[in-house]
């Protein structure tokens, strides 16, 4: 049987098709479809900063349209998602947890995520929120006093967000629930109370194939320089594990014009596969991406697969920065075309560009700026501020925008 030969575009649009990204979802969303959205990607990574919607929530709207946010804090709360160290900090089908709980019994191996010195100096007190939490219920950090003045940031917790953060690190606590975004801690047991480690636990080694199946699976299309950062696994060669998968059916090895190692598409995108070769395999979706996406939160990935070279500069001094603060990344019909730093002006009603880059080398066009202004009202509207305020693009998109729009 003949190794399929890919272009570079084909390539692409396997893996948008595997995250869900290749043509806009045509039916309304409805709470089923966050679940399966999140299963189709493995992992749904949290990030915090909220000037535009909070990053798990942009992913889904990247792919659903539509749809009420409130839908994946109840999933959490009615346990169809857990959350832990995945990539980061993720959203997990609950199914899922059997493949980090390793992770939650060597946490030691977890870095700056967990403090083994801090669990040994403060375990009495650590202990003690423990029985509070199986006597009292569930607690958030904030139903604890901040004693010694106000915080000065992200890592200056207060010894209590610490002691909890420790116990979920461990795998003691689970997140609930969240409100107002903010985790409501309880026991793990009460929140996976049909969970043994005994009779549940795979093995290491098993854990890990499974995780290098689930990155194949969300990614489509895969490289062996790519499996490892999905989960966060250990940098290695994973080549005869992947060559063994193809042996099983479940991975296709193709090859990639360019590129000078071989690749593998998961057996899912057979139908996908067949249409790229006979050149009918199309992008048609344009959207606003999350920093976080998966679809970009690999740097080298991005840059190898769409050219693209990204850097996530929120936590980049201001001095420094090259683009802005928040800056999300524009796909449209298969490409990464640019990236947009913006800000949602919720009490106004004003969703503001500040400024609009597009990457070296994409062709403006008519139909370019309509695809970005139909995304980015489509956005807006979402957000709940329907005026479009611009502030800088590049002239000649700017001569082109179909909509007036609001001006700085």
């Amino acid at each position: 049987m003949s190794i399929p030969h890919l272009s570079l575009q084909d390539a692409r649009h396997l893996q948008l098709a595997a995250q869900g990204l290749l043509t806009p979802r045509r039916a309304k969303a409805a709470p089923s479809d966050l679940l399966a959205c999140i299963r189709r990607m493995a992992l749904l990574q949290i990030d915090t900063i909220s000037v535009v919607a909070r990053s798990p929530y942009l992913v889904l709207f990247s792919r659903l349209g539509h749809y009420d946010p409130r839908w994946l804090e109840q999933l959490l709360a009615e346990g169809d998602l857990f959350e832990y160290w995945a990539h980061e900090a993720c959203f997990v089908p609950r199914e899922d947890y059997r493949l980090l709980r390793h992770r939650m019994l060597d946490p030691a191996a977890m870095g700056w995520k967990f403090s083994a010195q801090w669990l040994k100096t403060h375990g009495g007190e650590i202990e003690q929120i423990v029985e509070r939490i199986r006597r009292d219920g569930p607690v958030r950090a904030a139903d604890f006093e901040r004693k010694e003045g106000k915080g000065n940031g992200w890592w200056d917790w207060k010894p209590e967000k610490r002691h909890l953060e420790v116990l979920f690190t461990a795998g003691r606590l689970m997140v609930r629930e969240r409100r107002n975004f903010q985790r409501v801690y309880d026991l793990a047991e009460r929140v996976m109370p049909e969970w043994d480690d005994g009779r549940d636990l795979p093995s290491p080694e098993l854990a890990q194939r499974d995780m290098v199946r689930a990155s194949c699976r969300a990614l489509g299309l895969v490289k062996t320089g790519w499996v490892a950062d999905y989960y966060r696994l250990r940098r290695g060669k994973y080549d005869a594990l992947l060559h063994q998968l193809a042996d099983e059916g479940e991975l296709l090895p193709v090859r990639v014009e360019g590129w000078q190692h071989g690749a593998f598409v998961h057996a899912s995108l057979s139908d996908e596969l067949a249409r790229a070769q006979a050149g009918s395999l199309k992008a048609t979706h344009t959207a606003v991406l999350s920093p976080f996406d998966p679809l970009v939160w690999d740097r080298k990935r991005a840059s190898e697969l769409f050219g693209f070279d990204y850097r996530i500069e929120c936590y980049t001094p201001a001095p420094k920065r090259q683009y802005g603060y928040f800056v999300l990344p524009l796909l449209r019909r298969g490409q990464l075309v640019g990236r947009l730093d913006a800000k949602a002006h919720r009490k106004e009603g004003v969703f503001e560009v500040k400024s609009l880059y597009l990457e070296q080398g994409v062709r403006v066009s008519a139909s370019l700026a309509q695809d970005l202004e139909k995304a980015l009202q489509k956005l807006a509207d979402w957000h709940q501020t329907p005026l479009l305020r611009l502030g800088a693009m590049p002239a000649p998109l700017q001569a082109l925008w179909p909509e007036p729009a609001l001006r700085p």
